[in-house]
């Protein structure tokens, strides 16, 4: 998923004596479709109309949402860095995102394919969506919600989730989604810092074949927070559940006895939303707070640009989270504000079997596919004859989201599941950001392996170096935004001092994003991870991104990740963790030969001083590595915190094999 941010660094902390090493060349190019380009809903004219007039353009996208009240004025940015978009405008979210597709005509068009990880299945129709967002804000009034109160959601994937997400829209209450496998702690924490008064959970969800409990820690969590007056239970599972008497309530028998009729109220554009929290350095989580009109706006424009969306034949797909910020902008609000239909899925890529991605694929004849360069990782090390037994000639296009996504890794994916045919949209955005902010379009570019490449119409980045000066193509630094966009956070909840700290202090006037990036000849950005995953090997900046690329470019490797750890000669040491492929078979000879391969590749700097083959890497539950973790072991110090890890007997096996490691000579 978009980078957690971390806090700020202080001023020269990593690119400190010399611009990021641009050292990875990449030369192949992929021009796009014809058909696909003759038909694209976006051309290169949007980008000459953005320059022209941003805020204009801006203007004229807020107009494909239903308003019940114009805005007049498209920015307010008297206040910096606080920003108010379409201000004097009024909308409700909910009944831009289901009912006016209804009274559009499309109620029969099929919103939502739900597919359950044990194999049950139900298609949603925008028709019946209505129904259930209606009976579900109805429900939000007799449990006494209102306007401007906070809900917690603690949900699997499944409808439910969404209706919910949808409900509080409706009714003005801003939704806090928690990820469905954080700890009571985690939850209890978020729920205190927004004070939610409601939570909606499940008695549990499926994962690997299994029923994985939910609610208990919800009564872990709620025993801490006193503020919270009811818990909403959806049953999905039917484990036995704890159930508080005057507090807990069935979904089943509260929901399904409202009316389907309500009337949505329209709220003020700067309305609250909803808060995601994300992880910074120190302290408690950062409660990224997103409004209603200018969130809405970017979601669903981006939704229609970067895909190419075609709401009457297209099936979407993004295998995301609603947990995370990918799953708000790119499965609840951009696609069902453009009327889309798309699949829902519960489960995991590998249960009952590792083809079961490519057979929902086939399945629904899923034609837009957005997943995670971490799961198309996996699938290469599964091996190129599974996604070859099914029929994915329905994609036409694929998307990637959450990292940096290497060349290798990118030309399997545009090979094996879009047959050589397909174009990728690579797209860099955040938590923070709250909809996509570069990403090639796929009617107009000429895509490169591994860059996300240029700004969307009517956004702004660049990349600066420590004194905030534009670096020239070639360079490298810290990725900049220079300009207000209509889907930005507009604070930290609770905390305007730290909203400003954390984004707006290291560059003046310039909201800092925390990656490091680079431009190439042309001018097209490469995003290189976060900065604290940037190297300093003997005087050189080396990101982590391209000695990982490298490593992924060798036949043997599925996977790499690479740190820095404090060495004597040169500051600080590349210590690779890789695991190779199915057939390859770990010796001396072999990680001789993968130093050797990215010596060739990037230059004799970026080799590895150490290279240690392990069987998994350290990851969230979202497929982020935790370098951090590596770093602990690479230097030989106690390992830091797991507890945000998804298997953490990972870091047991890392560890046993630590004194085996080959080194260099």
């Amino acid at each position: 998923m978009p980078g957690d941010t971390t806090d700020t660094l202080g001023k020269g902390d990593v690119v400190s004596n010399e611009s990021l090493a641009n050292l990875l060349k990449e030369e192949r190019r992929f021009a796009p479709p014809a058909d696909l380009a003759a038909a694209a809903n976006v051309t290169e004219a949007a980008y000459t109309q953005a320059d022209a007039d941003r805020l204009g353009f801006w203007a004229e996208q807020a107009r494909r949402l239903t308003w019940a009240t114009e805005p007049t004025e498209t920015l307010d940015w008297s206040n910096p860095p606080f920003a108010k978009w379409f201000a004097d405008g009024k909308l409700n979210v909910a009944y831009n995102c289901v009912d006016r597709h209804v009274e559009a005509g499309n109620g029969d068009r099929v919103a939502i394919h739900f597919e359950g990880e044990p194999g049950d299945s139900r298609s949603i129709t925008y028709a019946e969506l209505k129904d259930e967002v209606s009976k579900a804000a109805n429900a939000l009034t007799e449990l006494g919600v209102e306007a401007g109160d906070r809900v917690a959601v603690y949900l699997p994937m499944i409808p439910e989730a969404v209706v919910a997400m949808l409900a509080c829209a409706r009714v003005g209450a801003a939704h806090s989604v928690v990820f469905g496998g954080f700890s009571a702690d985690a939850v209890a924490s978020r729920i205190q810092d927004a004070d939610a008064k409601l939570v909606i959970t499940a008695d549990g969800g499926y994962r690997r074949g299994k029923p994985s409990a939910l609610k208990p820690a919800i009564d872990e969590a709620v025993a801490k927070c006193p503020q919270v007056e009811h818990v909403l239970v959806v049953r999905r599972t039917g484990q036995d559940t704890a159930f508080t008497e005057g507090r807990d309530v069935w979904w089943h028998e509260l929901v399904d006895r409202q009316s389907a009729e309500h009337a949505p109220q329209p709220f003020d554009a700067e309305h609250p939303l909803f808060i995601l929290y994300t992880s910074g350095t120190t302290g408690k989580p950062k409660g990224i707070l997103h409004t209603s009109g200018g969130y809405l706006t970017q979601a669903a424009y981006t939704h229609h640009a970067v895909f190419d969306l075609k709401p009457e034949t297209d099936v979407y797909w993004c295998t995301a989270d609603i947990g995370w910020v990918t799953g708000h902008s790119y499965i609840v609000y951009g696609p069902l504000a453009n009327g889309a239909t798309q699949v829902m899925y519960e489960g995991t890529p590998d249960t009952p079997h590792q083809g079961r991605f490519w057979e929902v694929v086939q399945k629904y004849g899923v034609t837009i596919l957005y997943t995670a360069p971490t799961a198309i990782r996996t699938f290469m090390k599964w091996g190129d004859d599974i996604p070859a037994k099914f029929d994915l000639s329905s994609l036409r296009v694929l998307g990637s989201v959450g990292e940096p996504i290497n060349p290798e890794a990118w030309i399997w994916y545009r090979k094996h599941i879009g047959g050589d045919r397909c174009p990728i949209v690579d797209t860099w955005w955040q938590t923070e950001t709250g909809a996509m902010m570069i990403s090639p379009l796929p009617g107009v570019t000429e895509t490169k392996p591994g860059s996300a490449q240029r700004a969307l119409p009517g956004i702004s980045a660049t990349v600066v170096d420590d004194e905030a000066h534009e670096v020239p193509n070639g360079g490298g630094g810290y990725l900049v935004l220079t300009e207000p966009w209509p889907s930005m956070l507009r604070t930290i909840w609770g905390d305007d001092q730290r909203f400003i700290d954390t984004y707006w202090s290291r560059f003046a006037g310039k909201y800092f994003a925390g990656d490091g990036a680079k431009k190439d000849d042309d001018g097209d950005i490469w995003l290189l991870g976060r900065v604290d995953d940037v190297m300093l090997v003997s005087g050189h900046n080396i990101s982590t991104t391209e000695v990982e690329s490298a490593l992924v470019s060798h036949p043997s490797v599925a996977e790499a990740a690479v740190v820095g750890a404090a060495d004597e000669t040169t500051g600080q040491a590349i210590v690779a963790f890789v695991i190779l492929r199915g057939s390859a078979s770990e010796t001396d000879t072999l990680v001789a030969e993968l130093r050797n391969h990215v010596g060739s590749t990037l230059g004799p700097i970026a080799k590895p001083k150490r290279i240690l083959p392990v069987q998994e890497l350290p990851k969230t539950r979202s497929g982020k590595i935790m370098r951090r973790l590596l770093r602990d072991v690479a230097e030989n110090r106690a390992v830091g915190d797991v507890t945000t890890l998804a298997d953490s007997s990972v870091m047991d096996l890392i560890q046993s094999k630590l004194p085996s490691a080959s080194s260099e000579d």
